[in-house]
């Protein structure tokens, strides 16, 4: 494994270690359970990203774009699970 050095606003932080406390896990495992849920799967060409699926009609996006990042890695975190 190699070690990686991310920047988080700090919203996002709290976030990420609400939850991780809340799974019973370490930060790092939910971070790395989380980018390797949302990178695409090299043989799966059509799965978009759903960050970058956020659709039209978000009037606040350049402002609150982390908490809709969140919101959608959550989402599709959830949906993986089924």
């Amino acid at each position: 494994m190699k070690r990686t050095t991310i920047v988080l606003p700090d919203d996002v932080d709290a976030q990420l270690r609400y939850e991780a406390r809340r799974r019973g896990m370490s930060i790092t495992e939910l971070a790395r359970e989380a980018i390797a849920a949302y990178l695409i799967d090299p043989r799966d060409e059509g799965r978009d990203l759903s960050i970058f699926d956020l659709g039209e009609g978000v009037p606040d996006g350049g402002v609150n774009v982390d908490r809709y990042v969140a919101e959608a890695i959550e989402q599709r975190h959830r949906d993986d699970r089924r």
